[in-house]
């Protein structure tokens, strides 16, 4: 779990996170640590997550760590189907 002082620091933060980081560094667990503490929920930025079928070598979720946190724009398209980065924008809303 992460440090037991940032449960006391939740008020503080902002609405909006963004976890950025190198491949395999730990930012899955994070995430989702943070979601439960904050009652949160991840859309993923990642550029091939949003393809279904696409599971090996994407460190896509499992379904155990889909359970912990919605999570959005994961397995959302057939691999030969057209996108851009003006998808994710209108897709993602924080109102």
């Amino acid at each position: 779990m992460l440090h037991q002082n940032l449960a006391l620091q939740v008020a503080d933060f902002p609405r909006l996170l963004i976890l950025a980081g190198p491949t395999a560094s730990g930012k899955t667990q994070v995430s989702l640590e943070l979601c439960e503490i904050l009652d949160g929920e991840i859309i993923s930025a990642d550029s091939l997550v949003i393809y279904r079928g696409l599971d090996i070598g994407t460190a896509k979720p499992n379904s155990a760590e889909r359970a912990r946190a919605v999570h959005h724009l994961i397995d959302i398209l057939a691999p030969n189907a057209e996108y851009s980065a003006s998808v994710p924008a209108k897709s993602a809303r924080f109102d």
